[in-house]
Order: C-alpha cells, then sequence, then structure tokens
C-alpha cells in the first residue's frame, strides 16, 4: 500500500503509522496508538527490572596488625553484609614498610575466610592491587534456598 494512503487511513482512524520493520523490503507499518505502545514497552522495562537480582560489592578494610576486637567487629559486619546476599571485598592496606610483610595479610585474610567457610564462597583469592592485598567473597547459598535448607533440616531431625 502506498504511503499517503496508509497515512490517510491512519488519520481517519485517529491512530498513529508506526514503523515495525525498517529494514525489511518493503518497510513494514502498522496502525496503532504509539503513546500507549511506549507505555507498554516501558511498564514491560519496570517488571524486567523488578526480577532482576542487583548484587552490591560491599568493601571491608583491615590493617595487618588490626586488634582481635577489632577484627570480631569487622567480622560481624562481613556476616550481615553476605546475610545480605551482597559480595564482599576484603581489602588489607599497607603503609610504609608494612608492604614488605605481606604474609601478615595473607594470614589474616585466611583467618576471615575461616571464620566464615560455612557461610561464604571465594569468588577472587587473594590478590595485591598496589599496596593492597584483597579477596572476594560471595554467598555460598541465595537467601531464599538457605531458609528452605533450614526448614528441611528441621523436620529431618523432628521425625
Amino acid at each position: 500500500m502506498p504511503f499517503d494512503r496508509a497515512l490517510q487511513m491512519a488519520r481517519q482512524s485517529g491512530v498513529d503509522l508506526v514503523e515495525v520493520a525498517p529494514n525489511a523490503d518493503p518497510p513494514v507499518c502498522r496502525l496503532l496508538d504509539y503513546g500507549k505502545l511506549r507505555y507498554l514497552y516501558s511498564k514491560k522495562e519496570r517488571e524486567s527490572k523488578k526480577t532482576q537480582k542487583n548484587t552490591e560489592l560491599r568493601e571491608v578494610r583491615f590493617r595487618p596488625n588490626i586488634g582481635v576486637h577489632d577484627l570480631e567487629a569487622k567480622l560481624r559486619k562481613v556476616k550481615e553484609f553476605i546475610e545480605d546476599g551482597s559480595k564482599v571485598k576484603l581489602t588489607v592496606r599497607f603503609r610504609g614498610r608494612e608492604a614488605v610483610h605481606q604474609q601478615l595479610g595473607l594470614s589474616l585474610l585466611k583467618r576471615v575466610a575461616d571464620e566464615l567457610k560455612e557461610d561464604v564462597r571465594l569468588e577472587k583469592p587473594p590478590s595485591m592491587e598496589g599496596r593492597a592485598l584483597s579477596m572476594i567473597l560471595i554467598p555460598s547459598l541465595p537467601r531464599g534456598e538457605k531458609t528452605e535448607k533450614k526448614v528441611e533440616d528441621l523436620a529431618d531431625a523432628k521425625t
């Protein structure tokens, strides 16, 4: 159908002439309400964003000579982040001559990983990034699966 005829039909029916396949031979057009089409696309996009899982990367910084109680406080914070489903980047910052003793930072990261081994998996092993030693931990089970597993364990214990 010629373009003029299609445009005339669109005006008569009170809708828009929308090109849906510009690369086709001949180009394909449809008679529809363009405002409604845009609304439906934006609604579909919003729905898809709701179902997407957005994991944050949270960072917890340590020093190589951290105190016992400070370490326990930071471990509690790491556990909170993991329970929320976030990835956690553990970083040991070295200042001045501390950089010579990288084994202290490595042992600190190992100790933290051992404390949290039931709750986390190692995504990225410890590596040096400039004057900082860092590793990334992720939750071992997604939030929903963890609670389902606990419920199953309770049911097994009762029988």
